[in-house]
Formats: structure tokens, sequence, C-alpha cells
């Protein structure tokens, strides 16, 4: 497909989809987000693709939305175009998404990589919803996900009174995986990628249903919701596999089936 906000990329089984509008420091518009994803729904559904990484460039992965598209728009207009609704495309990704973020990824720059399912930071990486200063809140996850992911106090902070994460601090409260240098920051990520998009293939996605089941109900329904995704693997061709490479002391040929 032809795109005119974002690139796209395959390395070996990695889809990288690149946020490219370098003008507005990489702010979402309603264009930029549905072709981000549409990428990765296409992604989502080529066998050949493991894994798939969103990424910006060295100075912003993302700041925030485009707030020009925003500014005079009534609630009935904002509901009506669904602009919200579309971040919920994210849900239905069933493979794993990591975002490599560089630089600032403010708003929905911030939101959109919590909402991915692993983060590689460049050292530069500055995390933040600075919504409050212009009248509003993070509308597309921010105050939820980073409540389950930081706690209610962090999440306040930067919620109500625009605290910015540094990438060290993103690491060390674990909203990111990983801190690297800038000058290789999206390497690093493709090379966590190609690990993910070389284990097997199912038992990956039954994997991120499962922790993510975490997050949304309680300890009895996520036990259900894992032993639901644990004994439908014993029916794939990859569990077999994988067992009988670890009696044999080789490495698993994985079909993905």
């Amino acid at each position: 497909m032809t795109y005119t906000t974002i690139l796209t990329e395959i390395r070996r089984r990695v889809g990288i989809v690149t946020l490219n509008r370098p003008q507005a420091m990489n702010a979402f518009n309603s264009t930029m987000l549905t072709e981000l994803f549409d990428a990765l729904e296409a992604f989502d559904a080529d066998e050949n693709i493991g894994a798939m990484i969103v990424t910006g460039n060295e100075k912003a992965f993302a700041a925030g939305a485009d707030i020009k598209e925003m500014a005079y728009a009534s609630p009935f207009e904002m509901i009506g175009q669904g602009r919200v609704e579309k971040w919920d495309r994210i849900r239905g990704i069933k493979k794993v998404v990591i975002a490599a973020v560089s630089g600032w990824a403010l708003g929905g720059g911030c939101e959109f990589a919590i909402s991915c399912d692993m983060i590689i930071a460049s050292e530069s990486a500055k995390f933040g919803q600075p919504e409050i200063t212009i009248g509003v809140i993070p509308g597309a996850g921010g105050t939820q996900r980073l409540a389950r992911l930081l706690g209610k106090n962090l999440a306040m902070e930067m919620v109500i009174n625009n605290r910015t994460l540094t990438a060290a601090e993103a690491l060390q409260f674990g909203l990111a995986n990983r801190v690297v240098p800038v000058d290789g920051y999206l390497d690093a990520a493709v090379a966590f990628a190609e690990e993910i998009a070389a284990r097997a293939p199912l038992a990956v996605r039954m994997a991120k249903d499962a922790v993510n089941a975490a997050f949304e109900t309680t300890l009895t329904e996520g036990l259900k919701a894992e032993k639901r995704n644990f004994y439908p693997l014993f029916s794939t061709e990859d569990q077999k596999e994988g067992m009988k490479a670890f009696i044999e002391k080789r490495k698993p040929n994985w079909k993905g089936r």
C-alpha cells in the first residue's frame, strides 16, 4: 500500500512502521492514525511477520495529537469523528508490537507507546501527558494505562502536574524494557523483535493474550484466561516440535501451526 504519513519496512521477520510527519514532530492526525493501524493490521495478517515495531525519529517518537484538528471541535464532532475510538484498533493486534522510542513521546505519542506490548527507549526518550496544559486530559488510554503501569501517585503527577519521565526513569518505574544509546536504538529494537519473532508464533500470541488479561480481570478470571490459552497449545504441531527438540537437545523448527 502507498502511505502519506508513515513508512513501512520489513527486516527479515520484523515489520517496521515509521511515523513520518517530521514537520509536526510526528503528531498524530486522522490520516496518520488510520494509516498506522492499517499497516499494523496488514503486518498482523502476514504469516512471514513474527513481530512489529513502531518508531519515529531520533528527535520525536510522536509529540501528541494534531491540536489544529481538534482546537475548535465540539463534543459531538469529536464523538462523530470517532477519533478516540480509532485507538482501540491496537487491542485487536495479535502479534507483539514494540515501540522504539527516541526523543519526545508526549500526549497521544506516550499513549500509543504504552499501548504497545513493550518499549525500547533511547537515552533521549521523554514520556509525558501534557494535555492538562491545554485544558483537557488524556483520552486515548493514558489515565488508565499509566495508573496500571506506574501506580496511582506517579500517574496522577504525570496527568495532573505535567511530569515528564526520562528514559532512565521509564526503565526504573517499569515503563520501558530497555534503554539504549540514541544512535542504535532502532537496531536494538529490531534485534529484540527478532528474538520474539524466532519463538513459537502461536505460543507468543497466547502468551500476549494471557498477560493482557491480567490488566483487565480479577486474579481468578485471569487464571482462567491463562488456562484457556495454555491447554489448546497441546493440540499444535509447535508444541510437539518444541518439546521433542528440548528432549533431543536441538533448536526447534517452528511451523506456526
